[in-house]
């Protein structure tokens, strides 16, 4: 990796630009999947999750972003919080009246959870809590990024990958192995085994598209037992 570093030195300043310009525009791979909803009609087979946890995310940046007083942060963050709000507007939107009581759930305890965090960051020496929130997002991150695995088995025996949301996937790892790759060019080890996790859980997920369709096999009709006389 020093040999690798080395090489990339020299482009970081490029490098961070490219993996900004791809993190801004990974807020928008949500637009596929909900068209997707929209044509379904229904948002029942997705999970909450990537949306929720995108909001989630983007304000602990945010609050990140202001702690180390980065404006090309907190405008990035503030677009993509605008963004993960509209698309869960659209979510909640298309969700069956039994699945809206779920997702007000979540809402409650993320609202709990991000109320909790941001009162501890305003209290908590600077210095400290810059690198304890970037922790914490790391690990929303791994969260976000490894959810869908919760639903192998479902998948496996389903032998279709439909409900997982492949633009997310593939903009996640896009994601991660353009800041792994800076992160490789400032020698940021700590940054690179992150970005290299984030990586190997979609890296899993992706090859889950190669294997299964996005659709439901074809039930096979049940032959009748009675035979003609």
């Amino acid at each position: 990796m020093e040999a690798l570093g080395d090489l990339l030195a020299p482009h970081s300043e490029l490098i961070a630009k490219v993996a900004g310009t791809i993190t801004t525009l990974q807020f928008l791979s949500g637009v596929a999947l909900m068209n997707d909803i929209r044509k379904k009609g229904s948002s029942d087979v997705y999970p909450v999750g990537p949306f929720l946890g995108g909001v989630v995310l983007t304000v602990l940046s945010l609050k990140l972003a202001y702690i180390m007083n980065d404006a090309a942060m907190i405008n990035t963050n503030l677009i993509g919080l605008v963004i993960n709000f509209v698309f869960l507007f659209g979510f909640y939107y298309y969700a069956s009246s039994g699945n809206r009581i779920n997702i007000w759930k979540q809402i409650g305890y993320s609202s709990v959870f991000l109320l909790a965090t941001t009162a501890y960051a305003n209290f908590e020496d600077p210095a400290k809590i810059e690198f304890r929130l970037g922790m914490l997002i790391t690990g929303i991150l791994v969260w976000l990024v490894g959810s869908p695995l919760l639903h192998l088995p479902k998948i496996i025996e389903k032998k279709s990958t439909e409900g997982m949301p492949f633009p997310i996937i593939l903009a996640g790892n896009l994601v991660a192995t353009s800041w792994m790759l800076y992160a490789i060019s400032i020698k940021n080890t700590v940054m690179v085994l992150q970005n290299l996790l984030l990586l190997v859980l979609g890296g899993i997920q992706l090859s889950m598209f190669a294997i299964y369709p996005n659709k439901p096999a074809a039930k096979k009709p049940k032959k009748d037992s009675k035979k003609d006389k």
